[in-house]
């Protein structure tokens, strides 16, 4: 993995000859068959899951994110600062984490509500944090005479949790890995001559080999690095393969080929693997039925440890991180960095600390469920459960109703019952299904802050209408960032630190636009937060209403400012389309979160 900036098949046992990979000398290579039943089967339990623990362990611990001044290295440590390979080696001599405890990692997980643990076997570095025969450089060059991985397997075993591996194809210090760096200078020592890309690859897979038959059951092998030149799609295909052939019921992730769109993590085009892989972003819709992914991400800015970094996600982010991407039909795997000494920081330990919390209460509207049936709830989110002819709707109220009234719009079921998830025999009052859907009226405060669950059982599948935004009662309405229709290739909604927002707005001809009912006619500010590195100005429209808007500088795209667009005039009810359109003109892109009509004084 990448650490954020502060903007934003042994087949039979034989490997493949270099013939394999030649402009057409064989058939195309495709995974290995599987029926849609049995594919069902292998996913069942990480569709189950939702939540996982990603740890990102290796020598650059050591360092612990400084050199030369410079506080803000990672896991990528030896690429940024250039070090000589021979001189970053010299910390694995210092990789000593006699404070390692899997059994504390695991019950830290497993209390946390996590069902899977997710470790870097090796990461660019090309270190083996187990005790790897292939070679010399890992864990069994430190002081340390233990297996962490092992002792992790032993500890995932008792626990029910699944122990899964990421594995670089990327290896900035194998000498046969290409493209060889220019301070890899051991490389030249080990290999003087052409390094052979296919000599690296058997490596990688005798590493692989080991560690799908000596650590018992894997749920995962996560893949990561793949994006040089030299690995292909057919690559790809054939490691795929390779791995299902080792244990055939482990689940791959689709970075081991060549398929996925960047950050977002989702395959664009010829693709390969089971599932998709956003990193640092929840996307904003989901993708439907049948698609599985997980977003990952970080409780800092960083993978790796760094001893600096103490930006951190606040527990009431991190849980809501966690709902939205259930709401959305995924998993969330979110990462800590543990010490050289072998310790999860404090500070993430009270954050999985503060989520076992709320999950011991709130766990069942996670696990096992799926995506929300409605396009937008401006209060939350909403997870779907199917029990026999009916159904459980959780809803996680995010932004408590001042009025007491929660509405779920366009909804037609019968509701059978509606509750707090803590308080099965506490009714919550609701209206009959209407036009407008359902509201449900709530006592004056939220009882959890982080997110309160409701169940709402309502009478076979959800049947939920066309919904449109509308105006509230006393006039306020919030454009949602989710509600926009964007338009143009590259504009899009990104979730960048917990906050959604619509960004790449980097075309000038790209804009924005909202349909909302209005029911109180009435002036009203239209306000919003932006974040920009420059002043860059759109027309806002309003039927034949039109003024310009320039967003001030925030520093960067990543710093949000509340700021008042300008004043529109309802004049009657109806539906109504606001546009946001740059001023083709020397454009300067900005990011936009939501945007909110209040009564103009």
């Amino acid at each position: 993995m990448k650490h954020l900036k502060l903007s934003t098949a042994l087949l039979a046992g034989a490997l493949w000859a270099p013939a394999a990979f030649a402009q057409d000398a064989k058939p195309e290579l495709k995974p290995l068959p599987e029926t849609a039943q049995q594919r069902d089967a292998r996913m069942a339990w990480f569709r189950e899951a939702r939540f996982g623990l990603f740890v990102h362990w290796g020598v650059y611990a050591v360092p612990a994110g400084e050199w030369n001044g410079n506080k803000g290295y990672g896991e990528w440590f030896l690429e940024e600062t250039k070090m000589p390979v021979s001189q970053y080696a010299k910390y694995a001599d210092q990789f000593n984490p006699t404070k390692f405890d899997a059994k504390e990692w695991v019950r830290l997980a497993k209390d946390a509500g996590m069902k899977y643990i997710v470790i870097t076997s090796k990461h660019h570095d090309g270190f083996a944090i187990y005790r790897s025969q292939m070679s010399d450089w890992g864990i069994k060059r430190t002081p340390f005479g233990r297996d962490p991985l092992k002792e992790l397997a032993a500890a995932c075993k008792d626990a029910g949790l699944k122990l899964c591996f990421y594995h670089s194809i990327m290896d900035w210090h194998h000498a046969d890995y290409t493209p060889r760096r220019a301070h890899n200078d051991i490389a030249p020592q080990v290999n003087p001559g052409k390094p052979d890309f296919e000599k690296y690859v058997a490596y990688m897979k005798g590493q692989l080999k080991e560690l799908l038959t000596e650590y018992g059951p894997i749920g995962i092998v996560w893949f990561d690095g793949e994006w040089e030149s030299t690995w292909t799609h057919e690559r790809g295909v054939d490691l795929y393969n390779y791995i299902r052939t080792l244990q055939p019921q482990t689940i791959v992730n689709n970075r081991v080929g060549k398929g996925r769109s960047g950050m977002q993590g989702m395959d664009k085009g010829k693709g390969v693997g089971d599932y998709g892989t956003p990193e640092q972003e929840i996307p904003p819709t989901g993708f439907g039925p049948g698609v599985d992914w997980e977003s990952c991400m970080t409780m800092n800015n960083h993978w790796g440890y760094n001893k600096a970094d103490q930006n951190w996600k606040s527990t009431q982010t991190l849980v809501r991180n966690l709902i939205d991407c259930a709401s959305k039909g995924g998993n969330y795997l979110l990462n800590v960095g543990p010490t050289d000494e072998g310790l999860i920081p404090a500070p993430s330990v009270q954050r999985l600390q503060e989520i076992a919390a709320w999950m011991k209460v709130n766990n069942a509207a996670i696990y096992g469920t799926t995506a929300s049936p409605f396009k937008k709830l401006n209060w939350g989110r909403a997870t779907t459960k199917r029990q026999g002819d009916d159904t459980t709707l959780y809803l996680h109220v995010f932004d408590w109703p001042k009025d007491g009234k929660l509405l779920l719009p366009g909804l037609k079921n019968e509701v059978l019952a509606t509750h707090f998830l803590d308080a099965l025999n506490s009714s919550l009052p609701r209206s009959t299904p209407g036009d407008g859907g359902v509201t449900i009226s709530l006592p004056q405060a939220a009882p959890n802050a982080l997110s309160s669950t409701i169940v709402l059982k309502i009478k076979g599948a959800p049947e939920v209408g066309e919904q449109i935004l509308t105006q509230n009662a006393d006039g306020t309405l919030q454009l949602g960032v989710n509600d926009a229709t964007l338009h143009g290739e590259q504009i899009k909604v990104q979730n960048v630190g917990g906050r959604e927002n619509i960004g790449f707005w980097l075309n000038a001809a790209d804009y924005i636009e909202w349909q909302f009912k209005a029911v109180r006619p009435g002036k009203y500010t239209l306000s919003a937060e932006v974040a920009a590195t420059g002043s860059g100005t759109t027309t806002v429209s309003l039927g034949d209403q039109k003024f310009k808007f320039t967003a001030p500088n925030t520093g960067d795209y990543n710093t949000f400012q509340k700021v008042t667009l300008g004043t529109v005039e309802i004049a009657a009810p109806g539906t109504y389309t606001l546009q946001i359109k740059p001023v083709t003109d020397g454009w300067q892109p900005f990011n936009l979160a939501n945007l909110d009509f209040k009564a103009a004084p």
